[in-house]
């Protein structure tokens, strides 16, 4: 895939911003977009609604945005940002994530975005599957890799799309419990890969729950 070559409005600039018209004009047809709070946003005046309330919460507490990567591909993009709070609340760092499919002009079919509700609402949000798992889907290493390690935590990640930039990959999976112990949960984690192609870094956005659940041993 040709790397640059599709040019889109970077959707948390235009959210800080308030460019409702460049944000809508971004997208093929009627937006779309997944959040992990709002759920469903779909079509013109419910993405302008979504919008205009999204800038006024944010600029009522002082929001600033500070990019940590973005990478375009023809098929589809995604950008990590840290979302800055101050104002009258106390300070927060709120790491967000998205993804967004491009139609075949390089305009945007749909937004997923992707954080922990945590810091904002004292609480995890459990989050139903927006995307079908990709038993096809081939993975690079450090994601191989970042898939496998959670699995050794008791944590079974079914993989749905991969975005790869030669940089880092956002891998978008399922994650539940082999036990069903806790619904499956959509989530999303930047992979980045060492100079030998293994797992360097990561950076997660979900609310899954992490914690190690020891199996019971046959007697």
């Amino acid at each position: 895939m040709q790397q640059g070559k599709v040019e889109i409005v970077p959707y948390f600039d235009g959210l800080i911003a308030g460019e409702v018209d460049a944000l809508v004009e971004s997208f093929v047809g009627a937006p779309r977009l997944q959040h992990p709070l709002r759920g469903t946003i779909q079509g013109e005046y419910e993405f302008r609604e979504f919008v205009a309330d999204s800038e006024r919460w944010l600029r009522e507490r002082h929001a600033t945005v500070e990019d940590v990567h973005r990478g375009v591909l023809e098929a589809r993009g995604f950008e990590e940002v840290v979302v800055h709070f101050g104002g009258p609340i106390a300070p927060l760092d709120l790491p967000h994530a998205m993804v967004a499919d491009h139609g075949p002009d390089g305009r945007i079919e749909e937004i997923r975005i992707y954080f922990s509700t945590r810091p904002l609402t004292g609480q995890p949000t459990p989050r139903a599957p927006v995307l079908p798992g990709d038993p096809e889907l081939r993975l690079p290493p450090a994601a191989a890799n970042y898939v496998a390690k959670a699995g050794n935590r008791g944590i079974e990640l079914e993989p749905c799309v991969l975005v790869d930039d030669g940089e880092a990959c956002a891998l978008e999976y399922n994650a539940h419990r082999p036990e069903g112990e806790t619904p499956i949960e959509a989530g999303l984690t930047v992979c980045v890969a060492d100079p030998d192609g293994a797992l360097a870094a990561s950076r997660t956005y979900d609310d899954v729950d992490r914690r190690r659940v020891d199996r019971p041993t046959d007697a």
